[in-house]
C-alpha cells in the first residue's frame, strides 16, 4: 500500500498481505476496504435465511389456492434443510457474522421438524410386521418382488397397481406363505392371517382402489384399509394439481372415522406425505409408523432416487415399534415395512 493509499483508506482498513493486491473485493472479519464490518455483510444472504426459516415455520399457512403451493411445498418440505449449506458457504466467503447468526433460525426450525428422524426409536419386532408396496404395473421384474415379498418376513403384505396380466404370478407366488388373500380392482391384501368381512371403499375415482377387511390375528381382530389415491401432476400451468387425491382422502378418512374396531391399520400408497395438509382428513386421525419408529426419513420414491415418503403404514390402537424401508426391486416405489405391537 502506497503512503497516497494509506492516507485515504478508511480508518480501521486491514491492509492486505505484502504482493498481494488490495482490491475492493477483498474481505476481512473486521472491515473491508469499504469500511462496512462483518455485521453490515451479507445483508442479503441474511434475508434468504429468514425467508427460508418461514418458509419451514409458516408452510401451512401458505395457500393453497394457487396452484397447491403449499401442498407441493409440503412434500418436499425436508429437503428445505439443503438451503442452510448452500446459504453457509457464501456466508463464510464473506464473513459474514449478521449472515450466520441468520442462518440459526432455519437450522434449528429444521432440527424441530425432522430431528427425531435421524434418531433410531426401534423398539423390536413386535407382534406381527407388515408391509406395503406399490409394484408398479409396469414392473420390469415381477419375478424379484415376489422374492423381496417372501423374503420379508411379513405377515400382512398390500400391493397396489396390481394388474390382470401380473395377479396370476402375485397369487402363484405368494401362496406358500401368505394363504389366505384378497384382491379389489388393482390393490389386495396376501396375509398369513385369514381374512373376511371384505367390502370396498368407494373414494370417489369411478374404479376400485381402495377396500377394507378384517383380518384375525393371533392377538386379536384387526381392521385393515389398504388404499391407492389417485396420482398428482406438476403442471406448469396448472400447478400441483391434487383435487382428485384430495377428494378420495376426505372419503377415506370418513370410512376411517366410522369403523367400529379399535385397532386399525392403513396401508397405500397416498400420493401424499404426512406433512401435506391436504391429507389431514386420513393423517389426523391415524398415527404414522415411519415418524413413531425406525430411524430416518423412510423415502420411498422414486425407487433409484427416493426423495419423498408418498407411501405409507398408519395405525390407530396399536404400538409401532420399528419400521423400515425395503432394498429397490422392478419398480418405481420401495417397499416400507412395520412392526407393531397390538393394543387390546
Amino acid at each position: 500500500m502506497t503512503q497516497a493509499d494509506e492516507a485515504t483508506a478508511p480508518a480501521g482498513a486491514v491492509p492486505p498481505p505484502a504482493g498481494e493486491p488490495a482490491g475492493p473485493g477483498r474481505w476481512t472479519w473486521g472491515r473491508d476496504r469499504r469500511g462496512s464490518t462483518t455485521w453490515r455483510r451479507g445483508l442479503v444472504l441474511a434475508a434468504s435465511a429468514l425467508l427460508l426459516a418461514l418458509l419451514l415455520g409458516c408452510h401451512r399457512t401458505l395457500p393453497n389456492s394457487f396452484g397447491n403451493f403449499g401442498s407441493l411445498l409440503e412434500t418436499f418440505l425436508p429437503w428445505l434443510g439443503l438451503g442452510v449449506p448452500v446459504l453457509l458457504v457464501p456466508a463464510l466467503l464473506r464473513r459474514s457474522a449478521t449472515a450466520l447468526v441468520a442462518l440459526l433460525v432455519p437450522t434449528v426450525l429444521w432440527s424441530a421438524l425432522f430431528g427425531g428422524l435421524l434418531t433410531d426409536k426401534g423398539g423390536g419386532r413386535g407382534d406381527f410386521t407388515v408391509l406395503n408396496h406399490n409394484v408398479a404395473a409396469d414392473n420390469s421384474d415381477v419375478p424379484g418382488t415376489v422374492r423381496l415379498l417372501n423374503g420379508s418376513g411379513a405377515q400382512l403384505v398390500a400391493l397396489e397397481e396390481v394388474t390382470a396380466a401380473t395377479l396370476p404370478a402375485y397369487t402363484a407366488g405368494l401362496a406358500a406363505k401368505y394363504p389366505y388373500h384378497v384382491v379389489e380392482g388393482t390393490v389386495g391384501l396376501w396375509s398369513a392371517y385369514p381374512i373376511g368381512d371384505t367390502r370396498v371403499v368407494d373414494i370417489k375415482i369411478g374404479w376400485t382402489r381402495a377396500f377394507r377387511t378384517r383380518v384375525a390375528t393371533p392377538q386379536g381382530p384387526l381392521a385393515v384399509y389398504v388404499a391407492h389415491l389417485p396420482s398428482v401432476r406438476v403442471q406448469f400451468d396448472d400447478g400441483f394439481t391434487a383435487g382428485r387425491r384430495d377428494a378420495s382422502a376426505a372419503a377415506l378418512g370418513e370410512a376411517i372415522a366410522a369403523e367400529p374396531l379399535p385397532q386399525v391399520l392403513l396401508l397405500g400408497d397416498l400420493n401424499g406425505t404426512m406433512n401435506d395438509r391436504s391429507l389431514a382428513p386420513v393423517t389426523a386421525q391415524l398415527r404414522s409408523a415411519q415418524g413413531s419408529a425406525g430411524s430416518g426419513f423412510g423415502f420411498s420414491w422414486p425407487a433409484g432416487l427416493p426423495m419423498a415418503r408418498i407411501d405409507q403404514i398408519m395405525s390407530r390402537g396399536m404400538k409401532p415399534t420399528d419400521s423400515w424401508v425395503l432394498p429397490a426391486d422392478g419398480s418405481d416405489h420401495r417397499a416400507i415395512a412395520a412392526a407393531y405391537q397390538y393394543h387390546r
